[in-house]
């Protein structure tokens, strides 16, 4: 599924980052298998064996059950000896040599969608700055999963403009405008490439341009003067333009103008009409 692919490509980058800014010699995790209280160890960073590779950890079992169940961080300074967990999985931790442990679920929607883990091959405390960095890669991994989830969602409910007759046009144009803004703003926060150009596309389809309506002039626009205009098409002062794309409200001034210059016009007002002319909005 294209959500378990960028949620695992989301938990390869982030331990990397863990690994990177901690020093822990091996990290590893993988996502909760969908409607099952299991999770299925994928990725790795700094791992020498195979022993944990495609490990299905239980809800509630070792270490990484325990942060499942309970959905919290959980951590132990020697896996094998600890009395804070149960011992289904040491074996496969032994072969790696692992002794201090920490698991960090990932959290969305009060849902565990995954877990981070960061070891050592030392029996010795982890601490609160390395606690704190693996909390901070898995709070990374929720906002991905948050982003891509409401694309998702966008992209389900979004649906080009029916011209069919008895349409109700008012609605249904409202409708489409609003998810062609939630899309662009979007768009250039998913990590996925292959979603972030399938949402591209989708905003493409919405736009009488791209459901091949006639248009009466050609224009372009940049991307970001395209986000821009798109927010402001939709009622967004600049400051919340601003805030809905990631952007300084003096960079959304910058796009604005840019955007008002190519189409000529010489209000924010006109701007939006002429880019609906163009077939460039909805």
């Amino acid at each position: 599924m294209a959500a378990d692919a960028a949620g695992t490509m989301e938990i390869r980058g982030a331990l990397a980052r863990l690994r990177r800014t901690t020093g822990l010699p091996v990290a590893f995790g993988g996502l909760v298998e969908p409607g099952r209280q299991r999770m299925r160890i994928s990725e790795f960073s700094g791992a020498a064996g195979l022993a944990l590779r495609g490990l299905a950890v239980t809800s509630g079992n070792g270490l990484g059950g325990k942060a499942v169940a309970l959905a919290r961080p959980c951590a132990v300074t020697d896996y094998s000896l600890s009395r804070q967990i149960s011992h289904e999985y040491d074996a496969a931790v032994a072969e790696e040599g692992l002794r201090s442990v920490l698991a960090i679920p990932v959290v969305v929607r009060r849902r565990v969608r995954g877990v981070l883990y960061g070891a050592l091959r030392t029996a010795q405390p982890l601490g609160d700055r390395t606690l704190t960095a693996a909390v901070q890669a898995a709070r990374d991994v929720e906002q991905a999963l948050v982003v891509g989830d409401e694309a998702r969602e966008l992209l389900s409910a979004a649906r080009p403009p029916d011209a069919g007759p008895g349409a109700s046009a008012g609605a249904d144009r409202e409708r489409v405008r609003e998810a062609h803004t939630a899309l662009r703003a979007l768009a250039p926060r998913i990590a996925d490439p292959v979603l972030r150009a399938e949402l591209l596309a989708v905003c493409g389809l919405l736009t009488p341009r791209g459901s091949r309506e006639r248009t009466e002039r050609p224009a372009a626009l940049a991307p970001r003067e395209l986000d821009v205009l798109a927010c402001v098409a939709a009622g967004a002062t600049n400051a919340a333009a601003a805030e809905r794309l990631g952007l300084r409200p003096e960079t959304v001034k910058g796009y604005l103008r840019s955007a008002m210059r190519r189409l000529g016009a010489t209000t924010r007002g006109e701007a939006v009409v002429a880019a609906r002319r163009a077939g460039l909005l909805p």
